[in-house]
């Protein structure tokens, strides 16, 4: 028997042992994070799945894994068939999947630490129709049979200075105090970690990429906060950060915490806050209201100060990756490049710049067939080598202290000329980026009304791709941040109805996805910024591109762009330039030269 069905069948067995009939496994924490610590990687542990995001469902008879488009093919190649079924969100779901296929009359269990209470509500539902139950659990099965699980990280946090900040935590929590007065609560739970992270500035490293620290607030009307921590994690420059409106009580007893707000009237964000916090608050008699976490938005509008610090950010990052650029132009099409040592050399690169701190997610280095696994992670088994006259895609990003960077770009491995369709592959994506890019748009606009401005030129050729066209980007926090989104608005996608806001930073990255061939990418951040316009009626709002790196001249189908798109190009390779250009010296500089000629 191999290791995941070893796992799989002492999982069955401890179901067994606790009288349930199922059980749902999601990748999740307890503050429903994206990307969660090693202690919390219970998908991957059980089932070898290593996206970042699914959920899957174990029965006495069957399992199934769900995933989204852009998992289908990751899914196949790290999940044995043979135990698990695979199923595609949003074409089906979990409530609906086990609506179907839980046994009549059973009962399933959940951990109630790890899914929100409107999972909870329609799986619930679903079962109702077979007399079946959903049931939070005391102890999580996967736990129980886990016997090497990490134990959560024990890294120290660590202020975050105002001079990055560009506003102190006292100023962040006099808002939050005045948003509660306002709406008539007295207290609001925070329990996302990049939301704990931006209210009391204050950094860690207890999640891979995400600079965070596992920690729960409780925000009062009087500006006060209480802070759940693990006590090891706090230092004496902490405690004098926090400063005495913070008061710091053990993360064990974060339950306790939500215990002494019976009677109260507390904000709680259903999309951010678990199932188990819910139940907590009604046990004790507190009154839950369902509202956005109040420092959502101001989060994701970034200060000048974040904004100055995310440019400075990106051009050192740019730096580094036009040196890996070049790097691939002279090595690659030796055949001797992997996608390991690729993102190892790139991330070097970002190191040399002495002021990385973490890359900002795992670099998705793609050659040929696996650049169209759309979140592709290089391993060991899968790496590739970068084949002469192939495609290479890498989407890499950075953590600094004064910025988080995210940035796709696609290249020719040669000595040939591209493809005809390659090309036009790519110029159609190019297209659908300047689109965005030079967006002018009314004030209120919500990026699923800009979407299909990155696709346009796919569309016309029956061509399209399976992920959102833009995320936003946290400041030194996570990299893909809400609410704001630019998606297409189906799906019951978060973020999407969410109107764009002068200093939201967000992603600008349409694709193309040949399964078994190659994929291309070409992303950007931009930053939301006021459009002053002769005789305007109204407010109106365009896009500052943030990130500065070549694009690839060799794949662009020249016939294909407008007088505009051309425009752009160049005067956007004109800035690369600028911005990079005193950075770089001798071959490197040479090859920038180059690489930002204009067309």
């Amino acid at each position: 028997m191999h290791t995941h069905e070893a796992r799989l069948d002492a999982l069955r067995k401890q179901l067994a042992k606790d009288g349930l009939d199922g059980f749902v496994i999601p990748i999740s924490d307890e503050h429903m994070s994206e990307y969660v610590g090693a202690y919390a990687q219970r998908l991957e542990w059980l089932t070898g799945f290593g996206g970042s995001a699914g959920t899957a469902v174990v029965l006495a008879d069957q399992a199934a894994i769900f995933v989204d488009g852009r998992y289908t093919l990751q899914v196949r190649d790290q999940v044995d068939g043979a135990l698990w079924s695979y199923q595609s969100v949003p074409q089906t779901s979990v409530a609906a999947w086990l609506g179907e296929h839980a046994p009549m009359g059973a009962t399933i269990g959940y951990d109630a630490w790890l899914h929100s209470e409107g999972w909870a509500e329609a799986v619930g539902a679903a079962l109702d129709r077979r007399d079946a139950a959903l049931v939070p659990v005391k102890v999580n099965p996967v736990d129980a049979v886990w016997s090497d699980q990490p134990a959560p990280s024990l890294a120290p946090a660590v202020p975050h200075a105002d001079e990055h900040a560009g506003q102190s935590a006292h100023e962040k929590r006099a808002a939050v105090a005045e948003w509660l007065n306002a709406n008539g609560y007295d207290a609001a739970v925070i329990s996302a970690l990049d939301s704990v992270a931006w209210l009391l500035n204050i950094r860690g490293a207890d999640v891979d990429r995400t600079p965070v620290a596992l920690s729960y607030v409780i925000a009062n009307a009087d500006g006060t906060a209480d802070l759940f921590i693990a006590p090891e994690k706090v230092t004496p420059d902490l405690t004098a950060h926090l400063g005495n409106a913070v008061r710091v009580h053990p993360r064990d007893s974060f339950v306790e915490g939500l215990r002494g707000l019976s009677g109260r009237k507390v904000a709680v964000d259903p999309e951010r806050a678990v199932a188990a916090i819910f139940h907590a608050l009604h046990d004790a008699g507190a009154e839950a209201v369902a509202v956005t976490d109040p420092v959502v938005l101001p989060k994701a509008i970034k200060n000048r100060v974040e904004q100055a610090g995310h440019r400075a950010a990106q051009a050192r990052d740019g730096a580094a990756i036009a040196r890996f650029l070049h790097w691939i132009d002279v090595e690659a099409p030796k055949g001797s490049v992997t996608e390991l040592s690729a993102a190892e050399r790139l991330q070097a690169f970002r190191a040399e710049t002495g002021r990385l701190r973490d890359l900002s997610f795992d670099t998705i280095s793609g050659a040929g067939p696996n650049g169209a696994v759309v979140h592709y992670r290089v391993s060991e088994e899968t790496s590739r080598a970068l084949e002469p006259n192939s495609v290479y895609l890498v989407d890499s990003g950075g953590q600094y202290l004064d910025g988080t960077t995210d940035i796709t770009r696609t290249v020719w491995v040669g000595p040939d000329a591209p493809p005809a369709q390659v090309k036009d592959r790519f110029t159609r994506v190019l297209k659908g980026h300047i689109a965005l890019a030079r967006a002018v748009f009314p004030k209120g606009t919500a990026g699923s009304q800009l979407d299909s401005f990155a696709r346009q030129f796919l569309w016309s050729a029956g061509l399209d791709y399976a992920h959102g066209t833009g995320h936003g980007v946290g400041s030194f926090l996570a990299v893909h941040e809400g609410p704001q989104r630019i998606a297409k608005a189906s799906g019951g996608q978060a973020g999407t109805g969410q109107e764009l806001l002068p200093g939201m930073i967000l992603s600008n990255e349409p694709g193309y996805y040949k399964t078994g061939e190659y994929g291309i990418r070409i992303e950007n951040l931009v930053l939301v910024e006021r459009r002053d316009i002769a005789g305007a009626e109204g407010e109106f709002y365009g896009f500052e591109t943030l990130t500065f790196a070549p694009i690839a001249r060799d794949l662009v189908d020249v016939a294909l762009l407008s007088g505009d798109d051309l425009g752009w190009l160049n005067a956007y390779h004109a800035r690369v330039r600028a911005v990079l250009a005193p950075q770089l010296s001798g071959a490197e500089l040479a090859w920038l030269e180059a690489a930002c000629a204009p067309l």
